[in-house]
């Protein structure tokens, strides 16, 4: 019975914090994980939504990631997509080829892509520069785009020798709106250690991210979960990630996933999707300065909908990505079954235009 009374009395202690607005400690989000109920979380998690959204809305985008090059050589462990260069396999996509899957996208009611490869380095500036400024003409403001995660962003300028801070103005000036928080995972230096030695380090990557938000660029926060990390990175993850909201401001959401372990390397058995689900509760109750919280269909398919339970106010539907499909992702383009599903939820979903559009 003590140890009833002292959970007890903690599970207040930490609500009480959360319905006023005072932000819990990583101590409390161990203690979240470890003992809360997914009735606890779901509940927590609401507390925080609600002060962004309403309690039945939701958003949804329709969209592509268009993996423009399978050409790399970080070599993570976790992928299955990568083709070191010169080996059988490898290709870049040709202007044609991007217009294309984008024509397809805007037939089936979408207006985002965002483009992953790698770190290819056959592909000078001038590519991403060209290619991208040829959609800004082409396009307009009728399609928006993530263009490059920011591993791919750091690479890019260290590969064309320039700063951080340059390479966003030149991709700007190329019409780039966005350069997503993508290639993150686990933002731990001993994460990096196991699985992506040769990916920049934490410290740059967050000094990237801020050269492209002083540069006048939108960016977001992601994070991928089920490999082999501790709860202790888990929460180092959003822990830089709230204090970087803190001092930039400049994370338009958060997205997490799971870690799809088909074909790759390292391996391993998928995470389920309640975990999954406690995870993004936590990261909602956690991260009370992002306003928007995403759950991943990509990964979760229609489950991931339950996500909006769990803290989350918004998901995308894809029509594809080669690196998770090849790490073992279904995609499935019945979207009104998807939508349908949020709706017997209790959810009224909105389309949320992302083209021309502040977030």
């Amino acid at each position: 019975m003590g140890n009833a009374v002292a959970t007890d009395n903690q599970l207040v202690e930490i609500a009480a914090k959360v319905n006023q607005r005072l932000r819990i400690t990583d101590d409390d989000a161990r203690w979240l994980w470890k003992n809360a109920s997914d009735a606890d979380l779901c509940s927590l998690a609401g507390v925080v939504r609600s002060r962004f959204h309403a309690p039945d809305a939701c958003t949804y985008m329709v969209m592509r990631i268009i993996n423009y090059t399978n050409v790399c050589v970080a070599q993570c462990d976790y992928c299955a997509f990568y083709k070191l260069p010169g080996a059988d396999g490898g290709y870049v996509l040709s202007h044609e080829d991007v217009f294309a899957k984008l024509d397809e996208l805007r037939a089936l009611g979408g207006d985002l892509a965002a483009f992953n490869g790698g770190f290819n380095p056959q592909l000078p500036l001038s590519y991403y520069c060209d290619l991208f400024a040829s959609i800004r003409a082409r396009y307009g403001d009728s399609i928006e785009f993530y263009a490059l995660t920011i591993a791919e962003f750091l690479y890019l300028a260290d590969h064309a020798k320039l700063s951080y801070g340059e390479t966003a103005e030149r991709l700007k000036a190329a019409g780039v709106r966005w350069i997503t928080g993508g290639g993150s995972e686990i933002l731990t230096e001993d994460f990096r250690a196991r699985h992506s030695k040769f990916k920049y380090t934490v410290d740059e990557y967050f000094f990237a991210q801020r050269a492209i938000v002083e540069a006048g660029l939108k960016t977001t926060a992601t994070m991928v979960i089920g490999f082999d990390e501790t709860l202790d990175e888990r929460i180092e993850h959003l822990e830089r990630t709230r204090k970087f909201q803190d001092e930039t401001g400049g994370l338009a959401s958060f997205l997490c996933w799971t870690f799809k372990p088909y074909f790759t390397q390292i391996g391993g058995i998928e995470i389920t999707t309640s975990e999954y689900l406690r995870h993004l509760a936590l990261s909602r109750i956690y991260l009370d300065n992002i306003p928007r919280i995403r759950t991943s269909v990509l990964t979760q398919n229609e489950r991931a909908l339950d996500g909006l339970r769990f803290g989350a106010d918004d998901f995308d539907l894809p029509i594809e990505d080669e690196v998770t499909q090849k790490a073992g992702a279904t995609i499935s383009l019945d979207f009104e079954r998807i939508l349908t599903y949020a709706r017997q939820l209790g959810y009224a979903p909105v389309y949320r235009h992302v083209a021309n559009a502040s977030q």
